[in-house]
């Protein structure tokens, strides 16, 4: 099924709703507040089909105070079939929902002149060149055809549905991951949660799991409808109903659907934005901000006002991708609106970020990736690209492989400034020089410097090797003057001297590991000789002491007992103060011993 949106805007009165009724025989004024106060107060959805076409119909808002939900309702749209009454002609909503679709790039304008049957023909001519003279003068916009229709001229209604019918769809761009803005909730009896709205992007499926990013919480997909037929999956730009199996009082109309992993919330993004032609748009200016079906009041800052670049700060998180666009509202009037640069809140001093935002308006992605690398020394992450630049990670590779001054690493989708080479050099040097028996990995230099993945760490120690002054057995790295020295031997008897020096209470094994600069897998298989060798007792997870201090403390504990007659955790501290770790694991030891006696949590020596 080919499926085509269609939104249907136009002045109040001018005939957009019984227009679609006469297409599709149905009117989508449904609600019972509609049909008291006779206008569209929400977005009304209908549809008409021929063969394998579907021509799905959002009708919005005409009155101007209702210009929010008009907007809303605009995200999606192929293509619009403006509604102009024939004898009222152009009227200032006209205008403005012309300057809404211009700003969200909503391209295709077909104008219906409604009400033909009360107009001569030459009036009908002139409202045709007014028509063509103001839609020329919006940038995006592009006027396919003007159909003088009247709901009473079955002839005219079917030559602007044959049109439809044959409109090609909107060029889609494929996303992997799914992205749906909530612009209606239902809750149905027998059914449950109920949710209308256009996939923005990927697909979604029966039983998936899908990201309510708002409230951060997962919720089932039960079943999909695309215009009341039951469908297993729904793809990207069709209108879905999504029943879901979360209480209807859990989601609002705004909220973005997605998959998980993919987004994240920011109230400060930054955007091109530009005014409608007559306003004005000024600093610190209190807007309202609508993206899809998404409103949240804030404030406009510009950092360069002749270049259109700002920021915004809002009252609340948005989960927004690059060029989403945007409208801005000022006093329940549209203002102007753009298109968003920066989704993620960057900590960028404005001089920088105002050049960031010039490479991002340009869509140079080569100057950006350029730009963050040296922002980011210690590592660009390419997995935000979906968010940060509507592209998919392996697309963000392949522009990163043309960087100069920068190391890619493919397997973990990172970027490195090559400076980091030499402050990474720098430190394996000072670890190696302090300790002549160090013995690392790229994965144990990697968690100690958190910033620097295997591949990168790898990349440098195997500089070292090529230099000379480090050479390789296995994964590990020892230094090459060291000879054949045998590494496992060397770790045991340094963890047994250390494990032996602090007693009672020695460190855990992993911070030993990092203190005598060894690879966590060398510090486990040694561990694992010392304990098969009775040397070493594991008392607890991450507690290891040896036999003979082990011996001491059962010792005292039997020396307590005798002396206080009997030994608990209040009794242990008293007499050997530690922390409680450490007294619960000698005392869950001591339970295994023959002559101890438990009872009520305390320890007696049998009688």
């Amino acid at each position: 099924m080919r499926n085509i949106i269609i939104g249907t805007a136009g002045h109040v009165d001018h005939g957009k709703t019984s227009l679609i009724e006469a297409m599709t025989g149905y009117n989508g004024d449904e609600l019972e507040e509609e049909k008291e106060r006779g206008i569209t107060i929400d977005l009304s959805f209908t549809n008409m089909k021929k063969g394998d076409v579907n021509v799905a119909f959002i009708d919005v808002p005409g009155h101007e105070k209702l210009v929010k939900n008009m907007i809303s309702g605009a995200f999606g749209f192929d293509a619009t079939l403006f509604a102009i009454d024939t004898n009222e002609g152009i009227m200032p909503q006209t205008i403005e929902h012309l300057e809404v679709l211009d700003i969200l790039k909503v391209k295709n304008i077909i104008v219906a002149l409604t009400k033909k049957d009360l107009a001569t023909p030459e009036l009908i001519e002139k409202r045709k060149k007014e028509i063509k003279e103001l839609i020329s003068k919006f940038k995006n916009l592009k006027l396919l055809e003007i159909f003088p229709t009247s709901i009473k001229d079955k002839e005219s209604i079917d030559k602007l549905k044959d049109y439809l019918f044959n409109l090609p769809p909107r060029e889609i761009t494929h996303s992997k991951f799914f992205r749906y803005y909530v612009d209606r909730v239902f809750s149905l009896k027998g059914i449950g949660t109920v949710v209308t709205g256009t996939v923005l992007s990927g697909k979604v499926k029966l039983k998936d799991k899908i990201y309510i990013n708002e409230t951060k919480t997962l919720t089932n997909v039960k079943n999909l409808q695309v215009h009341g037929e039951n469908v297993s999956e729904a793809y990207t730009h069709q209108r879905v109903a999504i029943n879901l199996n979360i209480p209807h009082t859990e989601i609002k109309k705004g909220y973005l659907l997605s998959t998980k992993g993919y987004l994240r919330g920011f109230n400060r993004i930054d955007v091109y934005v530009h005014p409608v032609e007559g306003k004005e748009l000024f600093h610190n200016m209190e807007i309202l901000f609508i993206s899809g079906a998404k409103r949240v009041r804030g404030k406009l800052l510009f950092i360069d006002k002749e270049k259109g670049l700002a920021t915004i700060k809002l009252d609340e998180n948005v989960f927004l991708v690059y060029k989403d666009p945007f409208v801005i509202l000022h006093q329940g009037r549209v203002y102007g609106g753009g298109e968003v640069l920066n989704p993620i809140n960057d900590p960028i001093k404005k001089k920088k970020k105002k050049i960031y935002l010039e490479h991002l308006k340009e869509g140079d992605l080569l100057k950006v990736f350029e730009f963050l690398v040296s922002q980011h020394k210690k590592g660009f992450g390419l997995l935000q690209g979906y968010q940060r630049f509507n592209i998919s990670p392996n697309e963000a590779l392949e522009i990163a492989k043309n960087l100069k001054n920068a190391i890619v690493d493919e397997e973990n989708f990172n970027l490195y400034h090559i400076d980091v080479i030499y402050e990474i050099k720098k430190i394996i040097k000072d670890i190696y020089e302090k300790n002549r028996l160090a013995f690392i990995s790229p994965s144990s230099l990697s968690s100690q410097l958190k910033w620097a993945s295997e591949y990168l760490t790898k990349l440098v120690l195997d500089e070292f090797v090529k230099e000379g002054y480090l050479q390789k057995e296995g994964n590990i790295y020892k230094r090459k003057d060291l000879g054949n020295v045998n590494i496992l031997s060397s770790v045991e008897q340094r963890l047994y001297s250390i494990l032996d020096n602090e007693g009672l209470m020695p460190e855990a094994p992993y911070n030993l590991y990092t203190r005598l600069n060894i690879d966590r897998k060398v510090g486990d298989n040694a561990l694992k000789k010392l304990t098969s060798a009775k040397k070493v007792v594991r008392l607890s997870h991450n507690l290891f002491v040896t036999s003979k201090n082990l011996t001491i403390a059962i010792n005292k504990m039997k020396d307590i007992i005798k002396k206080r007659g009997y030994i608990d955790v209040k009794v242990f501290k008293e007499e050997m103060p530690m922390s409680r770790k450490y007294i619960i694991a000698y005392l869950d030891y001591l339970d295994n011993l023959g002559d101890i006696i438990k009872k009520d949590n305390k320890r007696y020596l049998k009688t």
